[in-house]
């Protein structure tokens, strides 16, 4: 399944930013950058979240509303940024 990163950019916007920044880079130390990392680990990372194999409160929430489309063009999106 290949992702679709206009269709990330716009998932990120609703879910993702208020966090990681709106170019994927966080301003709060406590929030990783997503810009630039590797889709593979991205899309992995949200799977264990959502289904509760990594935890942390605030992300298990936000995975647990995500598709596995919604994951692939996250990925997508966020690996794109420099």
């Amino acid at each position: 399944m290949a992702g679709d990163i206009a269709a990330g950019k716009a998932r990120a916007a609703d879910s993702c930013v208020a966090c990681h920044g709106p170019a994927g880079i966080s301003i709060l130390p406590h929030y990783p950058n997503l810009a630039g990392q590797k889709a593979e680990y991205l899309e992995k990372s949200l799977r264990a979240f959502r289904d509760g194999s990594r935890v942390d409160e605030t992300m298990n929430a936000m995975a647990a509303r995500l598709s596995d489309q919604d994951i692939t063009d996250l990925a997508a999106y966020f690996a794109s940024l420099r």
